[in-house]
């Protein structure tokens, strides 16, 4: 027989004064202030190679005047070198840019809204640094200020993390790193050293160089056993150059290394190396 579970709600109202309600205390000191909401993300990192190479995105801003108080949005950027070199480039923040609340359009929401976009060349030219001082892996920080026509003005610093978590993706603050994105190949020679840990060669897998569409693997065969080192030569006027790792029976048994032309390590892998394209470390060519 199937027992029936009753379950009785006991609704209980009382009353009490402004200040025994936990509700004035929530918002007890709050301010009204504004906010940045990010609308879409375009390209978020630079690329070393390619000084028109660009960041965008597209945010809109709300005050509580839904969006009249806004004077002017400020675009700071400040730069982290994290090559570990012996030198310090880090740059301390500058103004990138001041936009004008005129310079705003109107978005779906109908809120002033800006897509913001700048070029390598543009951070670079800011912050003051030349060639040499930048490096794949460092950072750009791209900090947004509001000002309001009340003087006030909302940053980071003021945004709780309420506002810079997911639901308002308002982080104020953005960081745009610094890849290493070839617009031509590399050429010259780029060594491939190769290990099977057991000893009996590769069983199948492969490094596949593909030069202008001609592919070309590299194994440990059966009789080379554990080891075995090959050159793969990129002739100069190569267009396109793609390095790939084909999966074979006993991946967990492989190990490499790809030595590119500067002598420098572009890839080090294993055991199980992920199957398909290999991306080169080539920030040091």
């Amino acid at each position: 027989m199937k027992k029936i579970i009753i379950i009785v709600l006991a609704v209980i109202t009382f009353s009490c004064s402004d200040s025994d309600n936990v509700i004035y205390e929530v918002f007890d000191g709050m301010t009204h202030g504004a906010i940045i909401r990010t609308l879409n993300r375009g390209s978020q990192d630079f690329n070393l190679f390619n000084l028109n190479s660009t960041w965008d995105i597209t945010v809109e801003t709300q005050d509580e005047g839904f969006g009249n108080l806004l004077s002017q949005m400020v675009v700071h950027v400040g730069y982290v070198d994290n090559k570990d070199d012996g030198n310090n480039n880090n740059k301390a923040e500058v103004i990138l840019r001041t936009i004008e609340a005129s310079e705003f359009t109107t978005s779906a929401n109908g809120l002033p809204s800006i897509k913001l976009e700048y070029t390598l060349s543009d951070m670079l030219s800011a912050l003051g640094l030349s060639s040499g001082q930048y490096n794949g892996g460092d950072i750009f920080a791209i900090r947004l200020e509001l000002l309001l026509t009340d003087g006030r003005s909302f940053s980071a610093a003021q945004g709780s993390g309420s506002l810079q978590g997911s639901y308002f993706q308002s982080p104020y603050v953005y960081n745009a790193g610094m890849l290493c994105i070839p617009i031509t190949p590399f050429t010259g020679d780029y060594v491939i050293d190769m290990q099977d840990s057991w000893g009996d060669g590769w069983n199948g897998a492969a490094i596949r160089v593909t030069v202008d569409g001609v592919p070309t693997d590299y194994t440990v065969s059966g009789a080379q056993g554990s080891a075995n080192s090959e050159t793969a030569t990129i002739p100069s006027g190569t267009a396109t150059l793609l390095f790939e790792f084909i999966s074979g029976a006993w991946d967990s048994e492989v190990t490499f290394q790809i030595y590119t032309p500067s002598g420098a390590t572009g890839a080090d892998l294993g055991p199980n190396p992920v199957p398909g394209a290999i991306a080169l470390f080539l920030c040091d060519e």
